[in-house]
């Protein structure tokens, strides 16, 4: 055993390699480090960065609206009989329901927000259940 890495250790350090063997390990250890990089590692570029963000932020926003909107729906005087005719109405016709009756829309804004109403309608059917 000790002769076959005394051979290595000498065959070792006694490489030369070529500057074009130089070349592509350099190369080759590149790609590798970038895919790995990419692929496990997380890294990311800028534009899908900023699209990971803007979406972050939007469901940031939408999970403090979403309660708003039940509170909305909690508050309305015919909150009973409103109840029965949004169990009746499709799940697919849900958050227009909302947005029809209002709920979605924010204070100081002058329309409903369609997210806001689709998380709403989710929130509001698990309430009635």
């Amino acid at each position: 055993m000790t002769t076959t890495l005394a051979t290595i250790r000498d065959r070792w350090s006694r490489a030369k390699p070529t500057k074009t063997v130089a070349f592509w390990i350099a190369v080759g250890a590149i790609a590798v480090t970038l895919i790995l990089g990419f692929t496990k590692g997380g890294w990311t570029t800028d534009s899908s960065a900023q699209i990971m963000a803007e979406s972050s932020a939007e469901d940031a926003v939408l999970a403090r609206l979403a309660p708003i909107c039940v509170a909305q729906f909690n508050a309305d005087p015919e909150r009973t009989v409103k109840l029965a005719e949004f169990k009746a109405v499709s799940s697919a016709q849900r958050s227009t329901y909302i947005k029809a009756q209002g709920w979605a829309t924010m204070p100081g804004e002058s329309s409903p927000d369609n997210r806001v109403a689709l998380e709403c309608s989710r929130q509001v059917a698990l309430l009635s259940e």
